[in-house]
Parts: C-alpha cells; sequence; structure tokens
C-alpha cells in the first residue's frame, strides 16, 4: 500500500486547527518543534485523516501535553523521511502493518513497554498477537480496514459482485475505471481472483496476473489512489478500487455511490501507533497510547473516521448502525478470505518489474 488515503477533507481539516482553544493552531503544525524533549509537547507524524481538534483537545485537558502533527500521505514518504534523519523531533509515527515490519527491521522502533499500558486487553484477540507484530511488541492497533470498489448506482443498477466484474463489463465501464495506483493492491487483487494469494511469491502465478491487467488496460482511465474521489463524486468514473476508510466515507455523503468488498477476498489492512527509538518524548508518547486506548476515545475515533475499531470495548460503545455496518464490519466469511499484504523480499523486483510495464505502455 504505497500511497493510501490522503482524505478529500484534508486541507478542510488543517484550517480547521485554527481555531482558538483546541490546545493547538495551524500554526503550530506547520512550524518545526523548537522544544525538542519537553515533556509538555508531543509531536507525531501521522496521516492526513488522523486528527481530529475535539481529540486532540481533550487530551491536552486530560495530561497538559500539546500535541504538533506533521502529516504524510504514504508509508514509504514517512520512513524515506525517518531514514534521511528528518523526523528527530517525533515520538509517535502512524505505519500501516507491513510497514511496521519494515521499520522493525531497519531498527527505527522502540520495543513497547506493555506495563506501561492501560486497556491492552480491550483489543479484539486477532488485535492481541497480530501476524505482522507479534504480541504488539512494537506497534498498537489504531484502525483497520480493507479494499474494495466503489461504483454510482445510477449508472451501474446491478452491484458488482467481485473483481473479474471489471473483464465482464469492458464496455460499459470504457474510460470510466480507475485502479489504485499501487503495485501490491493491484496485482494482489487479480492474484486473488485467479484463486492465488495476494502475496503469491509464484513468478509464473505473477506473470498471469500481469496478463489479465494487460487485457483491462485499454479501459482503464488512470492507476490513482487520490484523485477519483472527486470524478466519481461528479460522475466521470463509475466504479473506482478504493480504501474502505475512503470508499464508507463518500458513500454516506452520496448515497447513490456504494462500497463492496468483492466476494473472492481482498486485501485486509491495519494501521498502527508506534513510538519511534530516537522519541524526545517516550512520557509523552505513552500517554497518547494510553489516552487512544480508552474504550470511549476508541469509539469516537471510529465515528469520526467511519472505520473498522480493533478494540472490542469500543465497539460495543457504537451505535448499531454502525456496528451492523458490513462496509465498515465485514462478515467473518468475506474477512476469512481477505489477507494481509506482507514483505516478500527480492520477489518485489518481479512484481516492480510487471508493474512498470504496465503502467508505462
Amino acid at each position: 500500500m504505497t500511497k493510501r488515503r490522503q482524505f478529500l477533507q484534508g486541507v478542510a481539516a488543517l484550517s480547521g486547527l485554527s481555531l482558538t482553544g483546541c490546545g493547538w493552531r495551524l500554526a503550530d503544525v506547520r512550524a518545526s518543534s523548537t522544544n525538542r524533549g519537553s515533556r509538555d509537547q508531543l509531536d507525531i507524524y501521522t496521516w492526513t485523516q488522523y486528527t481530529n481538534q475535539e481529540l486532540l483537545k481533550t487530551f491536552t485537558t486530560q495530561t497538559g501535553i500539546k500535541i504538533i502533527a506533521d502529516f504524510y500521505d504514504s508509508n514509504e514518504v514517512m520512513l524515506a523521511k525517518l531514514q534521511a534523519g528528518g523526523g528527530g523531533s517525533y515520538s509517535l509515527v502512524y505505519p500501516s502493518d507491513y510497514m511496521v515490519q519494515k521499520m522493525v527491521e531497519k531498527g527505527l522502533l522502540a520495543q513497547i513497554n506493555h506495563q506501561l499500558l492501560t486497556g491492552l486487553d480491550n483489543l479484539f484477540p486477532q488485535f492481541q498477537n497480530p501476524t505482522y507484530d507479534a504480541n504488539n511488541s512494537y506497534s498498537i492497533p489504531f484502525t483497520w480496514g480493507t479494499t474494495g470498489l466503489i461504483y454510482n448506482s445510477e449508472i451501474i443498477t446491478t452491484p458488482p459482485q467481485d473483481w473479474d466484474y471489471l473483464w465482464q463489463n469492458k464496455e460499459l465501464l470504457n474510460k470510466r475505471v480507475t485502479l489504485l495506483n499501487d503495485v501490491r493492491e493491484v496485482m494482489g487483487a487479480v492474484l486473488r481472483m485467479l484463486g492465488y494469494s495476494y502475496n503469491s511469491k509464484n513468478e509464473n502465478e505473477i506473470k498471469q496476473a500481469y496478463e489479465k491487467l494487460k487485457e483491462l488496460k485499454p479501459i482503464i482511465s488512470a492507476f490513482d489512489t487520490d484523485a477519483w474521489r472527486n470524478k466519481i463524486v461528479a460522475g466521470d468514473l463509475s466504479l473506482a478500487m478504493c480504501y474502505s476508510l475512503d470508499g464508507v466515507k463518500i458513500s454516506q455523503e452520496n448515497p447513490k455511490l456504494k462500497y463492496v468488498l468483492p466476494k473472492s477476498g481482498s486485501s485486509l489492512w491495519t494501521d498502527t501507533v508506534a513510538i519511534l527509538k530516537t522519541a524526545p518524548n517516550p512520557d509523552g508518547a505513552y500517554a497518547w497510547l494510553n489516552f487512544m486506548l480508552q474504550p470511549e476515545v476508541a469509539a469516537k475515533t471510529s465515528q469520526i473516521l467511519t472505520v473498522a475499531t480493533p478494540n472490542r470495548a469500543a465497539f460495543e460503545l457504537l451505535p448499531p448502525e454502525i456496528q451492523t455496518n458490513t462496509d465498515i464490519f465485514p462478515s467473518e466469511d468475506l474477512l476469512e478470505k481477505c489477507e494481509r499484504i506482507t514483505p516478500l523480499g527480492q520477489i518485489e523486483e518481479v512484481y516492480d518489474r510487471y508493474w512498470t510495464e504496465l503502467t508505462s505502455s
């Protein structure tokens, strides 16, 4: 998931931070931290949509700690900045599941002292010992979701059921469909459609996925992770591959747009919160983790972001209409067919080679 979830309201959210009394102002966000190591200031590096002035104000009221935030729209951008030495002021980052593995391997994350946390037992069992980070040794799950399709129900009257809909309806979708600009998501979806793993290391299977995508390439409007939102709202697209975080939010704002999780399965992602080894304020970082683990806070976050929470106690506080929303919380049958994207080592060069051929032709 290279470039994911730069929210439609990112700019609006930033401008909203200038409101007085919220505990921090836009100037604080843009400026570099001048108080490195201050116990009453916590610098975080996060996704554009993962801050909310109400929650930040509550945290500051509870702890006396002011939040300073910088934003990124890609795991890779975040990693590159940290590796280049540009993250010295940050105590917390929000890596996705596969990126946690990479950052641990590179020695960037601090091991979490569970004795300093309250509420880990509130997590659903599957999030207490995730495959990407055994026993949450280096990260705490924050949100999770899926990858699927969003479509305009006024144009597409028969809902798509699976990825193969794109191949079966090429005439209807001609130049009115976008796929994510993400090699592992797009290749993975086709691999899953063909009955293989999202994380296949079989070169023949990867080539089959590439050949299927070559068939589809002439009707694809773009490989795009962000701009599809405005286009589908305006009616310029009929269907787009997207992440549930975006798809559910947009479908709630525009009832004609519907999100669907393909029945053959898709990717299952988790975004986490992690403490950097170089954290100048580790005490503040633990205060933030404990704050986010509070069921009331986790439930509020889930409602604001319209995204699934890994916190079972928080789930129980959600309104029934959110608990039963299968776009946010898919059925167990569908989830069993989904896979996490995992690092694949040298075979990723094969994916990249085919992706370059596909997108540059």
